[in-house]
C-alpha cells in the first residue's frame, strides 16, 4: 500500500493548506477539463481578483503543465482563437457574466468551448441570465462553483538550519504548518470601524464579502468549524451597542449562514464539527501591529519598504564593470530565507556569517582568492569570483543576497537607535517603564525618527488611555514633535474598541481604548519560556487566545460560540442544532477534498521515509484551529501561530482581512474617516 492510500484509508491528509489550495486549482479545475476536451491546449481567462488567487498558490510553470498555453485578462481585448477551448475562472458578478456572454455568444465566439468555474457561489439570477442566450448554452462544457476565494499566504514549515532532517523522531513538527490566508479587504478598518461606518452600504458589503471568502476556506478544506467570536463589549443594558462593536458577532453569523448552505450543497461536506474557528478584531491587541518585531522576516518588511515579498537590490553586471537592479522574491523557494525568517535579526546575522565562512573554507577557489588578497572576502568579491564557477553561483547568490539584506537592516537599526526604541517598547508593555521614562526618552533621544516616536506614543496610549483624556496627552505629542496627521492615527485607535461612554473635554481628541478602563493593561511575562534575546520578550495576545481555545478555556463573558444552543446572542439568533464538542477532541476526519492527486505529485515534503515514520503520530493530532483577525493581522501573530502549531500539535491557520506591517497599519489608521479634527482639538 502506498503512503497516499494509507493516509487516505486512515482519514489523513498530509498536505498543507497552501498545497490543498494549489491542488484544487491545478487538478480539480484545470486538469478536470482534459476529460471531455479534444483540445490539447487551452486558454485560461481570469478577472483581476482570480488572477491574485491563482498567483498566490501556483506558479506559471504549474499552470502550463496542466495544458494552458495562454493566460488572458477577462477585461482586455483578446484575439479570437476559435480552435481552442477556454477555461474561465471568474467571480460570479454581473459584469463578469456580461463579458463571458460577449465572448461566447453569436455566430463567431472567441473560443470553441468554455469551461466556467466560479470562485464563490453564483446567484440563480446570473445562471438564468446565461441560460437565456441559446447560442451560448451548447458551447458550455462545464459550469461549476470552486468555492475558492481567498489568498493563501506564508507557508511556514519548520526547517533545520542545515536544511537536513537530522532527527526523524522530531520530523512530526515539519508537518505542522502555520499557514495563513487573507480575504483582500485592505480597507476593512475604514469600512467597518470608522465613526461614519454605522449603517453604511460599505459596512454591510464588506462584512458579507468577507464572510463568503472565509467560508470558501472551509469548502476547500472540507472542514466544518465550531464558530467562536468575540462578543460586544457593552458595559450594561443602558449602553447602546454600536455596529462597530458588533463586527465580530455579525461576521460570525454571516459565516455560519454560508456554512449551513455548504452542508446541503457541497458533496462530502462534514455534517458535524471537525475544527475550531475563532473570529476576533484588531481591538484584542492594538500593540502588536505597532511594536517593532525583531525577527528577520518582520524587520525586512518593516524597515526595507518592500513591495509585498519583493526585494530590489543591485548586482554586478556580467562583465563586472557596473551594477544593475534585480528583483527577488523572499519566499519558500529560497532555502536561506526559510532557515532565517523566524530568527532574531542578531541570530540571523550570526548564522549568515557562519554560512559564508563555511562556504569559503570548503571552496578552494575562494581560499586562493582570499590568500591572494590577504584579507576577508567581501560580498562583491565573492560574486565576481563565482562567475567562473557556475556550480556555486546559485548558492553564493542567495547567501550574498541575505548578507546584503542583513547588513542594511543592521545599519538602519544602528542609525535610528532602534535597540533603544525597542527596549523602551518592551519595558512599557511589561510594566518596567512608564511616563517618566517615556518623557526622558523623548527629551534625550533626538536622533529617533518621528515615526518611531509616534509608535512609542501609540503603545503608551494603548496602555494608559486615561493619560490622554487631559492636556497631558497633548503635551506628550508636542514633546515628540508629532503633527496633527500623526495624531489622527492615535485618535483613530479608539474606533477599534467599541462604544465611548464618556467624552473628554479635549474636544474631538477622545481616546477610549477599553470601556472597562483597565489601567496599565501590560502583558505578563510568559512563564517557562526563556528568550535568548532581550528584545524578544513581546508576544501577541492572540497567542494566549489560541492556547485558551485549544484547551476549551476561552472566557465565556468575552467569547460566544455560534454552535452553542443559546437562544440569542446580542439579539442575533444562533443555531441550536449542534452542541460544542471539547476543543481538545481528536480529529474525526482530515480531508482536503476528493479531487485528483497524482501519487508522484509534489506535496511539499521531500522524504517518503519521514512521512511514513510520522504517519502514526500525525493521526494523533488534534483538530485544526482557524483564527480570523478583522482589521489586519501581523507577522508576530503569524509567527505565534507557527510556534503554537508545534507546541499544541495542531495545524493552526491564521486568516485576516489583510497582513499589515507597522507602516501600513499606521497609514490605514490615518485614512480612517472620523470626526474632523483641528489643531485646537489636539491642543498642539
Amino acid at each position: 500500500m502506498s503512503l497516499d492510500s494509507e493516509a487516505s484509508s486512515q482519514g489523513g491528509d498530509y498536505r498543507s493548506f497552501r498545497q490543498i489550495t494549489r491542488d484544487r486549482l491545478l487538478f480539480e479545475m484545470l486538469r478536470s477539463t482534459r476529460k471531455n476536451s479534444k483540445s490539447t491546449w487551452k486558454v485560461l481567462i481570469m478577472d483581476k481578483f482570480t488572477v491574485k488567487i491563482m498567483s498566490y498558490a501556483c506558479k506559471m510553470a504549474d499552470i502550463t503543465e496542466e495544458g494552458v498555453s495562454l493566460v488572458e485578462d477577462l477585461y482586455k481585448r483578446r484575439q479570437p482563437l476559435p480552435s481552442l477551448d477556454a477555461i474561465y475562472f471568474i467571480q460570479p458578478t454581473k459584469e463578469n457574466i456580461v463579458m463571458f456572454l460577449s465572448d461566447m455568444s453569436g455566430r463567431s465566439p472567441l473560443y470553441k468551448k468554455a469551461y466556467v468555474f466560479f470562485s464563490s457561489p453564483v446567484h440563480k439570477e446570473l445562471v438564468a441570465q446565461i441560460k437565456k442566450d441559446s447560442s451560448v448554452l451548447p458551447r458550455i462544457a462545464a459550469l461549476s462553483e470552486m468555492n475558492l476565494e481567498y489568498f493563501a499566504i506564508d507557508s511556514q514549515r519548520s526547517v533545520l538550519f542545515d536544511g537536513q532532517l537530522k532527527e526523524k523522531r522530531n520530523s512530526l513538527r515539519r508537518f505542522l504548518e502555520a499557514t495563513g490566508f487573507i480575504t483582500d479587504h485592505e480597507r476593512a478598518l475604514e469600512e467597518l470601524f470608522s465613526e461614519n461606518a454605522e449603517g453604511s452600504h460599505k459596512y454591510n458589503a464588506c462584512l458579507n464579502t468577507m464572510a463568503t471568502r472565509i467560508s470558501t476556506v472551509f469548502a476547500s478544506m472540507r472542514e466544518f468549524p465550531r464558530v467562536h467570536y468575540r462578543i460586544a463589549k457593552t458595559i450594561d443594558a443602558s449602553t447602546m451597542t454600536t455596529l462597530r462593536d458588533l463586527v465580530p458577532t455579525k461576521l460570525a453569523a454571516s459565516v455560519w449562514n454560508c456554512l449551513a448552505k455548504y452542508k446541503t450543497t457541497i458533496p462530502e461536506f462534514p455534517q458535524t464539527e471537525t475544527c475550531e474557528l475563532l473570529i476576533v478584531d484588531r481591538s484584542i491587541d492594538q500593540i502588536a501591529p505597532i511594536i517593532h518585531e525583531w525577527t528577520y522576516d518582520a524587520m525586512c518588511h518593516d524597515l526595507l519598504c518592500m513591495d509585498g515579498n519583493k526585494y530590489v537590490h543591485e548586482v554586478p553586471t556580467k562583465n563586472g564593470s557596473a551594477t544593475e537592479k534585480k528583483e527577488v522574491l523572499l519566499e519558500d523557494h529560497d532555502p536561506v530565507w526559510l532557515e532565517l525568517r523566524h530568527a532574531h535579526i542578531a541570530d540571523a546575522s550570526e548564522r549568515l556569517h557562519d554560512k559564508m565562512t563555511n562556504f569559503i573554507s570548503k571552496n578552494k577557489a575562494a581560499q586562493l582568492h582570499q590568500a591572494r588578497t590577504d584579507g576577508e572576502l567581501s560580498t562583491r568579491d565573492l560574486q565576481k569570483m563565482v562567475q567562473a564557477l557556475p556550480q556555486y553561483s546559485d548558492q553564493i547568490d542567495k547567501l550574498s543576497l541575505h548578507v546584503e539584506i542583513a547588513g542594511k537592516l543592521n545599519n538602519i537599526i544602528r542609525e535610528q537607535c532602534l535597540r533603544d526604541v525597542g527596549q523602551l517598547e518592551q519595558d512599557l508593555v511589561f510594566g518596567d517603564a512608564g511616563t517618566k521614562e517615556l518623557i526622558n526618552f523623548l527629551r534625550t533621544q533626538l536622533v529617533v525618527s518621528r515615526e518611531n516616536k509616534l509608535r512609542l506614543l501609540m503603545i503608551y496610549a494603548a496602555l494608559n488611555p486615561e493619560k490622554f483624556e487631559s492636556d497631558k496627552g497633548a503635551k506628550l505629542m508636542q514633546l515628540a514633535g508629532l503633527s496633527a496627521d500623526d495624531m489622527i492615527a492615535v485618535n483613530n485607535m479608539r474606533c477599534l474598541c467599541g462604544p465611548d461612554t464618556k467624552k473628554s473635554s479635549v474636544g474631538g481628541f477622545t481616546l477610549k481604548f477599553d470601556v472597562h478602563k483597565k489601567k496599565h493593561t501590560n502583558r505578563k511575562e510568559r512563564t517557562g519560556e526563556e528568550s535568548t534575546w532581550a528584545l524578544s520578550r513581546f508576544y501577541p495576545i492572540l497567542e494566549q487566545l489560541i492556547e485558551n481555545l485549544s484547551k476549551g478555556e476561552l472566557p465565556k463573558d468575552e467569547y460566544n460560540c455560534m454552535n452553542d444552543p443559546s437562544p440569542t446572542v446580542h439579539g442575533l439568533p444562533t443555531s441550536s442544532s449542534a452542541r460544542t464538542s471539547p476543543a481538545h477532541s481528536m480529529r474525526s476526519r482530515r480531508t482536503g477534498g476528493t479531487w485528483a492527486r497524482p501519487r508522484g505529485s509534489d506535496d511539499g515534503y521531500s522524504s517518503d521515509s519521514v512521512l511514513k515514520h510520522a504517519s502514526s503520530d500525525f493521526r494523533k493530532l488534534g483538530q485544526r484551529i482557524f483564527v480570523f483577525v478583522i482589521g489586519g493581522a501581523t507577522r508576530s501573530e503569524l509567527r505565534a501561530a507557527h510556534k503554537l502549531s508545534s507546541k499544541l500539535k495542531r495545524d493552526i491557520i491564521l486568516g485576516s482581512s489583510s497582513l499589515d506591517d507597522p507602516p501600513q497599519f499606521i497609514t490605514k489608521l490615518k485614512l480612517m474617516s472620523v470626526e474632523e479634527l483641528t489643531l485646537d482639538d489636539l491642543q498642539l
